[in-house]
């Protein structure tokens, strides 16, 4: 069987995508033993412009910065130019809406490609109704990365445990709150352990984001919207950072065997799910006790499996590519 050659079209030009390219040429050799070829068509970010051609761009000369005029005008024109498969969108969030990558998302699949994203933005304003298009064009929108990372949740339940019913499930989500938590165990302050997941470009330069929770709460939305089959606004999730935790109180926790961790959770009632973000003081003989620094976990309740765990220890920087390469190969198999 000859193997397939993809135009794939990059949205977004930061670590996530740079990132991607680098883990396609490493894993080149798998993919072709899949049949699956593939050559970067098109990059875009607000910055380049649109480039786009179709007979592939140099990856090596990409990602030393060598890059060509844009030569498009907007992401339809430039998804029709550079003859797209496949859309990685990895723009920045916007959690209040999830625009544009809403729109960049509908133009890959009304243009006939499968749209793969690492924005959390899009599932929870726009989930119903891109995956409907998707399916109307007989395409995929896939999402791995936009939570854990690469870690196959989504995919979990929607490929490799079929029947299931998830009645609820709880975690640690966000790495920077994580961090600073674990650092003030160890006796620094807020603003050292701050500062040291800054220094390991795991915190933004403003971290509100993460510290206030509209990251874990983001987070929460998008497994609850997909995984209860159900939408769950943003608004509806409770929320409540670390902000107002002193250094006192988190050692205190600690020293007394009920660590403080930012807990995220949802669960399916009679009335519907609720969902809510906030510190909670955890025992520690929870699963959750246990994890620190930049790893996650996150613990579902079923029908079947009373408590299933996965948790990710340190993720590199390969880890959230890896989610968007696994996308491609189950978008185009």
């Amino acid at each position: 069987m000859p193997i397939c050659i993809y135009n794939l079209c990059l949205l977004g030009w930061g670590n996530v995508n740079r990132t991607f390219v680098q883990l396609l040429k490493k894993k080149d050799a798998e993919l072709r033993a899949r049949d699956i070829g593939w050559r970067i068509a098109g990059v875009a970010s607000r910055r380049l412009g649109w480039i786009a051609n179709p007979e592939g761009l140099d990856p090596k000369a990409l990602l030393a910065g060598q890059l060509p005029a844009g030569n498009a005008g907007n992401v339809r024109d430039w998804l029709r130019a550079a003859h797209a498969d496949v859309l990685f969108e990895a723009t920045s969030l916007h959690p209040q809406s999830g625009q544009p990558a809403i729109d960049h998302i509908r133009a890959a699949l009304s243009t006939g490609a499968h749209a793969i994203t690492a924005n959390k933005g899009p599932i929870v304003h726009g989930y119903q109704k891109l995956r409907d298009l998707a399916a109307s064009y007989g395409l995929r929108f896939l999402f791995e990365s936009t939570v854990m990372d690469g870690v196959p949740i989504f995919s979990l339940f929607r490929e490799t445990l079929p029947g299931l019913r998830l009645q609820g499930f709880h975690g640690v989500l966000n790495s920077t709150t994580n961090i600073i938590l674990t650092g003030m165990e160890h006796g620094l302050s807020y603003e050292s352990s701050l500062k040291q997941a800054q220094d390991a470009g795991i915190a933004e330069t403003d971290p509100s984001h993460d510290i206030e929770g509209w990251d874990s709460a983001v987070k929460v939305a998008a497994l609850a919207t997909v995984l209860f089959e159900q939408p769950v606004p943003l608004a509806d999730v409770e929320r409540q950072g670390i902000s107002e935790l002193t250094g006192k109180a988190v050692r205190e926790a600690r020293a007394a065997g009920t660590p403080y961790k930012l807990v995220c959770r949802a669960r399916r009632g009679k009335e519907g799910v609720t969902a809510r973000v906030r510190p909670e003081k955890v025992s520690l003989s929870d699963p959750l006790a246990h994890v620190s620094g930049s790893s996650s976990i996150i613990y579902f309740e079923t029908d079947i499996f009373p408590g299933l765990a996965i948790t990710e220890v340190d993720p590199g920087v390969y880890a959230t590519a890896y989610g968007m390469l696994a996308d491609f190969v189950r978008a185009v198999s």
